[in-house]
């Protein structure tokens, strides 16, 4: 199963160093996502991770990075809901509804479907799908290998997503709540967890 990492809101001093470590440990995709940040310090942090990880970085914002640093794709969203104009790569988008998948999902590579089980970065979003929607969406074909499960991953509710034909998760608060960006140095923590997801992924 594919894992990809959603980027802290936040940037921070260790941020490339742990990046880096995670991708060497098997990390599949980065998603950047740096709301209401400047491109800048977004131009910064790519070029301190090595041009070898570049082809598995998507960016939520700031479409203009994919072609200058070589990016794999754009993420769309509510806020940035449509390439720009000319466009040609690889696009991805989330989606927070059944209804949303089914009309969306053709058009993209991939899709984010969330939040799948109650969240670990925002306590008040809980899940907006049972077990049984999850399953006949599935069976319907809504829910296949190009479609990413997001919201509440963690060792325990990834081995669940196969059996809901998931092609991958998402993780963001399961892996940063063990690092504090602000005055963390040890990141030890942030990559034993990562190998344990890996494990419970497979």
């Amino acid at each position: 199963m594919k894992l990809i990492l959603l980027s802290t809101s936040d940037f921070f001093v260790e941020e490339d160093t742990i990046i880096n470590a995670l991708f060497e440990e098997g990390l599949d995709l980065l998603h950047l996502r740096k709301p209401d940040s400047e491109p800048v310090y977004s131009e910064r942090l790519l070029t301190l991770l090595p041009e070898q990880w570049h082809n598995h970085i998507v960016v939520h914002e700031h479409f203009y990075l994919k072609d200058e640093f070589n990016l794999r794709g754009i993420h769309l969203s509510e806020e940035h809901p449509a390439p720009p104009p000319g466009y040609h790569g690889q696009v991805s988008r989330s989606c927070h509804s059944l209804e949303d998948l089914a009309s969306q999902t053709a058009n993209m590579d991939y899709v984010f479907l969330s939040p799948v089980f109650d969240s670990i970065t925002y306590p008040n979003r809980k899940a907006s799908f049972t077990a049984q929607q999850l399953h006949d969406a599935a069976r319907a074909g809504l829910i296949d290998r190009k479609v990413m499960a997001a919201g509440g991953i963690n060792a325990d509710t990834l081995p669940l997503l196969s059996d809901f034909g998931f092609g991958g998760a998402v993780i963001l608060g399961d892996l940063w709540t063990r690092f504090n960006i602000h005055s963390g140095l040890d990141y030890k923590e942030v990559i034993a967890h990562f190998r344990k997801l890996r494990k419970a992924a497979i």
